[in-house]
């Protein structure tokens, strides 16, 4: 069987899909990936042998044009140029599939499902986080220009107006291509997309789906991908020569405005040596003194046991892997589905939740020696040893055993 995996989106969206496609192949299924071609992850699909074929754009290009005008961009426009482009690309790395399996952005997710449903492919979708799937225990997601109604505070009401709002701000995009392919109009995109029994790729420890609710939703733990490569030998001495640093990074996202400066200050007032990640955000050391080093692209796996604590934006992909590593957190959210890890983080007590994405040193302050007490370690290693490790494998099996 051939199974192709689809994603649109950071290395938090692209990670967990070459897990699953490790595993699938290890069980003797030809996998591969359609995912954005950046030059990080082809190296790191390389290094797995997982064939990796193109989506339309490499996400960090894209997204380097969306950000500054995202204010002012349209919605239903933006999604409507990355379902054609989409398609396209899903639709020439599909050949010869049988099976999908779609997670990502919801325009790449709506552009997968449409390939698989003219190609006659069985179709799978996976969310990462379970904020995202239809549930009466929580609100749905606030699109820009579509706000919940005033004083309405029914979860059933609100995700039943979700349906519509998904179809208005994606329907412009998508009934068209459907139509280009001889495919029929949708009355429900996100039900279609998402199906009556998705896959939820998150730890049940670190965010569980609560039942009842109106999805057979599949929990199969976070696709995780062992990573094997060593910690440069430069940072090993770092790390050797002192007491465990302050991690600092954003992944794929900006940071605030001269917040690495601030957070280097704050951790060194707290008697802490500093790790800085560049990131996307291209953070940057603030001065040549000893007790602050900067890495590019690492072993988060391998890297964060040996931290005092993880300052980060709140993806799901760092979150889980300071969670598995028993370290500390800091959670800076910026936005989408960052507040809700950093409320995990909090509620399970492995760390501290800023409140807001623009920290002060006063507060950045204040959640770092919450993160760095003993409690709050205590606490963190206790929680590592109950995460699952093998989601992706699970999930493998359980796509195979309904093939």
């Amino acid at each position: 069987m051939r199974v192709l995996l689809t994603t649109f989106g950071s290395r938090g969206d692209v990670q967990p899909v070459l897990a699953l496609a490790v595993a699938l192949r290890r069980l003797g299924t030809d996998a591969r990936v359609c995912a954005p071609p950046d030059e990080e992850f082809k190296a790191l699909f390389a290094n797995a042998g997982v064939p990796l074929l193109p989506a339309f754009t490499s996400v960090r290009q894209w997204l380097a044009e969306i950000m500054p005008k995202r204010a002012t961009i349209s919605l239903p426009k933006l999604a409507a140029q990355v379902m054609a482009a989409q398609y396209q690309a899903i639709d020439a790395a599909a050949e010869g599939c049988e099976m999908m399996v779609a997670t990502g952005l919801f325009s790449s997710v709506a552009a997968a499902r449409s390939v698989a449903e003219k190609r006659g492919m069985r179709y799978a979708l996976a969310a990462f986080c379970p904020i995202f799937l239809p549930s009466p225990h929580q609100r749905p997601h606030e699109y820009p220009n579509h706000p919940h109604p005033p004083g309405v505070t029914d979860n059933h009401a609100l995700w039943e107006r979700d349906v519509q709002v998904m179809n208005e701000v994606f329907g412009e995009g998508l009934h068209p291509l459907r139509d280009s392919v001889g495919l029929p109009k949708l009355d429900n995109i996100r039900d279609h997309c998402y199906t009556d029994r998705p896959m939820l790729a998150a730890d049940p420890v670190i965010a569980p789906w609560k039942r009842p609710a109106p999805l057979e939703v599949v929990q199969t733990g976070a696709w995780i991908w062992p990573d094997e490569r060593p910690l440069p030998d430069d940072l090993m001495s770092f790390l050797d020569a002192g007491t465990p640093p302050v991690y600092i990074g954003f992944g794929s996202l900006p940071a605030p405005k001269d917040f690495a400066r601030m957070a280097v200050e704050v951790v060194r007032a707290h008697g802490r040596r500093v790790l800085i990640s560049r990131g996307w955000a291209d953070l940057a050391l603030v001065d040549d003194r000893e007790d602050c080093f900067i890495i590019g692209e690492i072993n988060q796996q391998a890297l964060f046991p040996r931290v005092a604590a993880v300052v980060h934006h709140g993806g799901a992909g760092t979150t889980t892997a300071a969670a598995r590593a028993g370290a500390p957190q800091v959670v800076v959210p910026q936005l989408m589905d960052q507040p809700y890890w950093a409320s995990r983080v909090w509620d399970l007590g492995i760390g501290a939740a800023h409140d807001g994405p623009m920290p002060t040193a006063e507060s950045f302050s204040a959640a770092l020696e919450c993160a760095l007490t003993e409690g709050t370690r205590v606490r963190a290693l206790a929680v590592a040893d109950t995460i699952i490790d093998d989601g992706a494998m699970r999930a493998a099996k359980l796509l195979l055993e309904t093939a």
